[in-house]
């Protein structure tokens, strides 16, 4: 029988890791995430298993593109400031279609910030951070339990798609400590033979690229990139909701800021104000038909992030104005209250039913 282990959401992370069968590890220290570099240094040894210290951000995602283009599960994590160094790196694989897991644990910013937790990286991580056409899948964990269970299905998306899959975590779920369960697990059996494992007499070489010197030979990777990206958007859309059956309205919410709007769904339906929650689990892809259905039910969404105001604008293209879509954050590692958020919510319901 499986057991329940009490770990950080970071060490989590790191065990299932090495349980999903990652062969090689890069990565550099910094707060919050350290703990991922620390775990993986002591216990990947130990299976055969490469982890490295890189000298920089930028090195780490560059060994990780080499590693996954030799067919190997390569890995690296870092935080916001750290991430931004990996932009270049994260291009160049997706445009060479190498699957690989990125973690970020995201912290409060802009610049150096803070070590708090944040939300600000959504549309870095969304929108494609780096230069070109392209697209990661992004999934958000809300719990330490889903930091351990989307690194098995962050490492099958990616060897299914050929394409970097991105962990946006933040630095509250990283350090805190709750129980997890690690279940058996099988490794799906891809196909890798696109890998630079050598050449036998069987095939021919094996070009792994980002570069398309021609601009029609450009267009066509382009467009076998979207087709790409169409499939994923059709097949792994992924999201939670709660009490939406009877709604009037709607917070919509992702990892840290999910969790804590479940506890202002509570407050909330004690004043007797009939609140949903619709959490994606996916931001890319984002669930916007799903939003786009609960647009026709509720009378109002309300988007409640750990920054300026970033998801809001893919709530506001998913309902297509059909409903009122408000937003309400804090920024600096500064975490809104239950309390806050329903206050915010009856003063827009007052004001929508005034106006």
């Amino acid at each position: 029988m499986t057991e329940y282990k009490l770990m950080k959401g970071n060490e989590a992370m790191a065990e299932a890791a090495i349980q999903a069968g990652c062969d090689a590890y890069f990565g550099y220290p910094i707060t919050p995430q350290s703990e991922v570099l620390e775990y993986l240094a002591r216990e990947m040894p130990k299976h055969g298993r490469i982890v490295l210290q890189a000298e920089s951000e930028v090195a780490s995602i560059n060994m990780v593109y080499g590693a996954a283009g030799a067919g190997f599960r390569a890995m690296t994590s870092s935080s916001s400031p750290g991430m931004s160094l990996m932009q270049e790196g994260i291009s160049y694989i997706a445009g060479a279609e190498l699957p690989c897991l990125l973690v970020n644990v995201n912290r409060a910013g802009p610049g150096l910030g803070t070590i708090q937790p944040g939300q600000g990286d959504y549309f870095q991580s969304v929108k494609g951070g780096g230069h070109g056409d392209y697209k990661m899948i992004v999934l958000a964990p809300a719990s330490v339990q889903e930091m351990a269970d989307f690194v098995y299905l962050g490492f099958d998306l990616a060897e299914k798609y050929r394409n970097p899959v991105l962990m946006l975590s933040d630095g509250a779920i990283g350090q805190m400590m709750e129980k997890v369960k690690f279940h058996p697990y099988t490794r799906p059996p891809f196909d890798k033979s696109w890998a630079t494992t050598g050449k036998p007499a069987s095939r021919g070489r094996n070009y792994i690229t980002s570069l398309h010197i021609l601009p029609e030979n450009m267009e066509k990777h382009n467009r076998h990139l979207e087709e790409k990206f169409k499939a994923i958007r059709e097949n792994e859309v992924r999201f939670e909701e709660i009490n939406t059956e009877d709604a009037e309205y709607l917070f919509v919410a992702y990892g840290l800021s999910a969790r804590i709007c479940q506890k202002s769904m509570e407050l909330a339906k004690e004043k007797g104000i009939k609140v949903g929650l619709l959490r994606p689990i996916t931001l890319y892809p984002y669930p916007y038909q799903r939003l786009k259905e609960l647009a026709s039910q509720v009378k109002l969404m309300l988007s409640v992030e750990l920054n300026s105001g970033q998801m809001v604008e893919d709530v506001k293209l998913a309902v297509e104005g059909k409903v009122p879509v408000e937003f309400y954050g804090r920024m600096g590692g500064m975490m809104p209250t239950p309390e806050e958020i329903v206050h915010h919510l009856e003063t827009l319901i007052q004001y929508h039913h005034v106006n």
